[in-house]
């Protein structure tokens, strides 16, 4: 009897008689499901590949992209005030310094401020619309 059996350039036979070939038979059997029951249990990589990423992501691209967006829009806006007002808005907003402070330190009212605020609310307002 003919035995075929894989190697790394092809397939070959070779002759056997009936009883090796039985075990060499058995033996493939016996490989094929060793190799089964052990990769049945392991998840490949390749399952993961969503959107040709490894591994999907939890970030919310679209949100992501629109808050860049909304951030280059206010940047832009921001650029379009005068020195003194962005210097205001960096103060109030990002440097997160009192309202009432400023104002001592200009030598004019907490209300002069606040009506400064809210002119440059509505010129960005209107930039950003």
């Amino acid at each position: 009897m003919k035995y075929e059996y894989k190697t790394a350039s092809g397939k070959t036979a070779i002759e056997v008689d009936g009883h090796w070939n039985g075990i060499l038979l058995e033996l493939d059997r016996l490989e094929r499901n060793g190799v089964k029951r052990e990769t049945r249990r392991h998840a490949s990589l390749d399952a993961f590949n969503l959107d040709d990423a490894l591994f999907p992501s939890g970030e919310d691209i679209p949100a992501d992209f629109e808050a860049s967006e909304r951030n280059a829009a206010l940047k832009a806006a921001l650029a379009e005030l005068s020195p003194e007002q962005q210097a205001l808005v960096y103060r109030i907003y990002f440097y997160d310094e009192k309202i009432i402070r400023i104002a001592e330190e200009q030598g004019v009212s907490e209300a002069a401020i606040r009506d400064r605020l809210k002119k440059i609310k509505n010129r960005l307002k209107k930039s950003l619309i």
